[in-house]
């Protein structure tokens, strides 16, 4: 399968708006469970999209920035896992594995940004000390549209400028190291959701855990929305026990503190 010219202009112009969003962190639909959805969508091969937003989802779920750091470029993974699995023929786990050095190669221009951008401190300081508010406002959001065009650019030109190349380097990859890739890219999502589990597990989720892998894995389902559903009703009867508790906790603390007045007052 080919990527025309205006799906590749149609996906640079949704990595612009998935750029800007996740150098803002505003809605959230840099997440690959959305790109490569509407990616997918572009393609025309939703079902394409879905599958591979799962996997490359699962993949990312632990990785988010924190600080300065950056983790690999969840946008380029998702676009690219979904653009290689449908120009090559290849699975969606051999996808993710083969995507992981255009995440990387964004990764690594965002560090560079965040590092170039700190010249510009030291002007702003400048305009808002003078009171330019016009000039203060155009250079704060000078960084955020040269990262929205950096990634319409890299994704059109890996999407469509590069299609010929990466269709031919991948056709000619031996069977050994593309099953390789295929493995690796099976890993991914475990380990996406162990670094997940390590940083939000705690021992009252360990029997909602135990619920939903079990139900996933060894009852037969003929799809997966009695997991879905499941896994909503233990979030609600979490979600409900928690409400519980705080209020509870707040109706003591109240008690404690009338207590405590009270005797206060008494000893006045």
């Amino acid at each position: 399968m080919q990527v025309t010219l205006m799906q590749g202009l149609l996906i640079g112009l949704f990595a612009i708006i998935s750029g800007i969003d996740f150098w803002w962190e505003g809605f959230y639909i840099f997440r690959p469970m959305i790109v490569c959805t509407i990616t997918g969508l572009i393609l025309g091969n939703i079902t394409l999209g879905i599958v591979a937003a799962g996997l490359t989802e699962l993949a990312f779920a632990g990785l988010t920035p924190v600080g300065g750091t950056q983790p690999p470029n969840p946008i380029m993974a998702g676009i690219m896992t979904v653009v290689l699995a449908y120009t090559t023929g290849k699975s969606p786990a051999t996808a993710i594995g083969l995507a992981l050095p255009f995440s990387i190669l964004m990764q690594y221009i965002i560090l560079f940004y965040y590092s170039a951008f700190s010249v510009l401190t030291k002007k702003l300081d400048t305009y808002a000390e003078k009171g330019g508010t016009k000039r203060f406002t155009n250079l704060a959001l000078l960084p955020t549209w040269i990262v929205g065009l950096t990634y319409g650019i890299i994704a059109f030109l890996c999407v469509y400028g590069a299609q010929g190349p990466m269709k031919s380097l991948v056709n000619a990859m031996p069977v050994w190291l593309s099953h390789g890739f295929e493995i690796a890219g099976s890993i991914l999502p475990a380990v996406g959701f162990g670094l997940l589990l390590k940083s939000m597990l705690k021992a009252r989720y360990v029997p909602y855990l135990l619920i939903g892998f079990t139900a996933a894995c060894f009852i037969k389902f003929g799809n997966l929305m009695p997991v879905a559903i499941i896994g909503v009703a233990l979030a609600l009867i979490e979600y409900n026990r928690s409400k519980k508790d705080a209020e509870n906790e707040k109706k003591l603390k109240t008690a404690m503190e009338n207590s405590n007045g009270g005797d206060d007052e008494d000893g006045i």
